[in-house]
This record gives C-alpha cells, structure tokens and sequence, in this order.
C-alpha cells in the first residue's frame, strides 16, 4: 500500500496485491489508510472480485430510470440526483463496492456547510435507498451498507411560520387575483391554488391534482385519486370543504399550472414585495391552525390526511398570546 498527497490537498492510496492494481482518492489520510487496508483484505481473501465494476454514478442513474419514476416525490429525486453529479463528482466516480463510511461522512460534511441539517437528512435517505437497492437487488455492493456507520445530524426544529391576511392580501395583489373571476393566467392560478391551500389543508400538489370530476359541489368534497398516505391506505382521500373553498373551485376546473412554475411564479412574487420567511407549504399549516379552533382533533385528522395524531403538532402553530386570549 502506498500513500501520497496530492497537490488539491487530497490523498491517493495506490495498490498491489495478487496481481491486481487499485487507486482512489480520498480527503483525508484517515480514509485513505481505512480503504486501502480494507480493499486489500478484499483481494486476499477473493471477495474483492465478487463485486462489478459499478460507479455511484451507474447507480444513480439506474435508479432514476428504474425506481424514481413510480414515486411521488420523483422531481425532487431528480433535482437530488442532478446535484450529485454536478458537486460531488468524486464521490460519484468511485466504485460502489469501494465506498466507505469516511467518503459519505465528508458528503455530509460538505451538505451541512451549505443547508441544514434537516435538508442533509433527507437527501441522505434517498442515498441510503439507492444503497439499499444496489445491495439488495442488483448486487453491486455488500450489505449492510456503509451508510449504517454514518451519523447524521439532528433535524431542525418544527416551523412556526403562519400567514397573515394582510399578507396573503398582498400576495393574491401581486399575484392578479380578482374575487369572482375565474383564473385567466398561470399567476392568477397560483393566487387560486394558494387560497384553496388555504381553506382545505391541501398540499400544492394535491390543489393542482383537482379536476372537474373529481369535485363534488354538491356535496362539497373532493376527492384525491393520489396522495401522500395512498401506499398505507390503498384508495383514494376525500376531502370536506367549507362553503368558500367551493366557490372557488367552481371558478377554478381544472389547474393547467405545473408544480415547478408554480414554486417559481409564488417565490418571485414573494419576493417582488419584499416578503420573507415564509413557503406556499406553510398555508397547510395556517389552514390547519385556523381549523383547529373549529374542529376536534379527529375531525382535523380526518380533513388533513394524517394517520398519526402527534404529526398535527407539527403542523398547528397557533401563538401562546392567541390561545390565552381565548381562555
């Protein structure tokens, strides 16, 4: 085993054994050190061959032609997988079989200089998945995979954002909404998608899922064909609305809006008004707050989606000073 630093300030570590060469770099002595004794045990004992020539790069891109597609959170995923490439192109060049604990605990590092800790957790999840997979079903790496031996940090504390209507009223100005006229533009889709967020508790996704079949006037209850808990349940949500929603949904039909445009068209009206601190996600929780004073839990739960009572804390955000001047 030979080690050397190399001018970017790296560590190669270059090998010999049985006739066989292998090299990596790596940040640190440390794991340069860990992998080479490693990897040499590997050719020793033979099991350094039972694994093929994958790069981390190879198991990206093969789950995201394979698995991302059927998922919900497929943009995200393909958001992740582009930044992978783009920043870590180190990590992505290495071998699967060769990855070490050491080479994810500096990706983790270098995540947290840059978003915080709960963001580094959920990439890391979907990393970890893509390590699970290549282990368990293609066979490109061993099992348990070196993402057990890696400490992630803690998450952040829940949000306490609301809105309030004097900016919600700013925001619906910005954003071209006229009350009792049906949308005629993207912006103006977004103003409605926000306020029906609003009313109902729904997320983005879901607002922009409605349809004309799927809304019952009547009745005043939309149903959700796909949703965030349709794997645990297996059939479709139905969500009641309050006389408000439905009328908004009677001028609305059918959105033509996508998710992407519609986080960007939201964001740069935000902005243009020099508003701050708060995403369209943070309406599910206002509308949450305000329903809770209306509603038993239950019932809450039952507007909402949640299969668990305790996630409803995370979501109602109502102020100390508020609850005690209702005591």
């Amino acid at each position: 085993m030979y080690l050397y630093k190399l001018k970017s300030g790296r560590w190669r570590c270059q090998l010999h054994v049985k006739g066989t060469r292998d090299s990596d770099t790596f940040a640190t002595k440390t794991a340069a050190k860990a992998w080479g004794a490693r990897r040499t045990a590997e050719l020793l004992d033979g099991t350094g061959s039972r694994w093929p020539d994958k790069t981390v790069a190879d198991a990206l891109a093969r789950y995201e032609r394979e698995v991302t597609p059927g998922k919900g959170a497929a943009r995200f995923e393909r958001v992740a997988f582009g930044l992978m490439r783009r920043e870590f192109s180190d990590l992505c060049a290495k071998k699967m079989h060769a990855v070490a604990p050491a080479d994810l605990a500096a990706w983790r590092d270098a995540r947290l200089q840059q978003v915080s800790g709960s963001t580094v957790v959920r990439y890391a999840a979907l990393l970890r998945n893509v390590w699970t997979v290549a282990a368990k079903e293609w066979g490109w790496c061993a099992y348990p995979t070196p993402w057990q031996s890696v400490r992630l940090p803690a998450e952040n504390g829940p949000r306490q954002r609301i809105n309030g209507w004097r900016e919600i009223r700013v925001m619906l100005r910005r954003l071209n909404y006229r009350t009792g006229r049906a949308p005629g533009s993207m912006q103006e889709e977004v103003a409605y998608a926000w306020l029906i967020a609003l009313r109902t508790c729904m997320r983005a996704s879901e607002v922009l899922s409605i349809t004309p079949q799927t809304v019952d006037l009547r009745r005043r209850v939309v149903r959700l064909d796909k949703h965030k808990t349709m794997k645990a349940t297996g059939r479709p949500r139905f969500v009641p609305v309050s006389r408000q929603a439905a009328r908004l949904l009677a001028l609305v039909g059918q959105f033509t809006v996508s998710s992407a445009s519609l986080d960007a068209l939201f964001r740069k009206a935000r902005a243009q008004f020099g508003l701050a601190g708060f995403t369209f996600h943070d309406s599910r929780a206002t509308a949450m707050t305000l329903l809770a004073r209306r509603v038993d839990v239950l019932t809450l739960a039952r507007i909402t989606g949640h299969r668990n009572l305790n996630q409803l804390q995370v979501y109602y955000r109502e102020a100390d000073e508020s609850i005690a001047s209702r005591l």
